[in-house]
């Protein structure tokens, strides 16, 4: 998603970081995660508050103030892909996990096929998968996340974050592919 974690980690940096990208969008811990020191603002009037609570929130759960601004997808949807990659540069993935329904950005459901994804879409994205585990090396089970903008064969997705584990989540893909 087009964003920044600026240099400039002042207030003002911050803002001006915000403004750059332009509004609406949502202000973040950069250590964090679960929601947690996540702050989405759409008028300008906010910019202020919204990252003085990102911040003392980012501090009191991670020991790390640092923000990162990234523009807001609206109506995203949030789908992940669970990949295997083993020592011999072997990488495939086990299809994707719909994990929109959410409650304080935590998932509630997943389910496997995503309604969300044409088949054109599902194979970029799948392929975007084990392209970022090969690049960063990864050897083991894991997923990518990513958040999905749009529908149909023109929908955009973005890099969310990876998990280097299985996830509770592993079984709805267990039950689908039986690996």
């Amino acid at each position: 998603v087009p964003g920044a974690t600026t240099e400039d980690q002042t207030d003002a940096g911050i803002r001006a970081a915000a403004l750059a990208i332009g509004l609406p969008v949502v202000v973040k811990a950069s250590a964090g995660g679960g929601g947690k020191g996540m702050r989405v603002v759409a008028d300008p009037a906010a910019l202020d508050e919204a990252i003085a609570a990102a911040r003392r929130e980012a501090l009191r759960a991670f020991g790390d103030g640092t923000l990162y601004v990234e523009r807001r997808v609206e109506r995203p949807r949030h789908v992940e892909i669970q990949i295997f990659a083993d020592a011999h540069g072997g990488c495939v993935h086990l299809f994707e996990r719909e994990c929109s329904i959410q409650r304080r950005h935590q998932k509630v459901v997943e389910e496997t096929p995503s309604p969300a994804l044409t088949p054109r879409v599902r194979a970029r994205m799948g392929e975007a998968a084990v392209a970022a585990a090969r690049a960063a090396g990864y050897v083991n089970a894991g997923t990518i996340e990513f958040l999905l903008e749009g529908i149909g064969d023109d929908a955009r997705f973005y890099f969310l974050e990876m998990n280097t584990r299985l996830q509770v989540e592993h079984a709805v893909t267990e039950a689908l592919t039986g690996v």
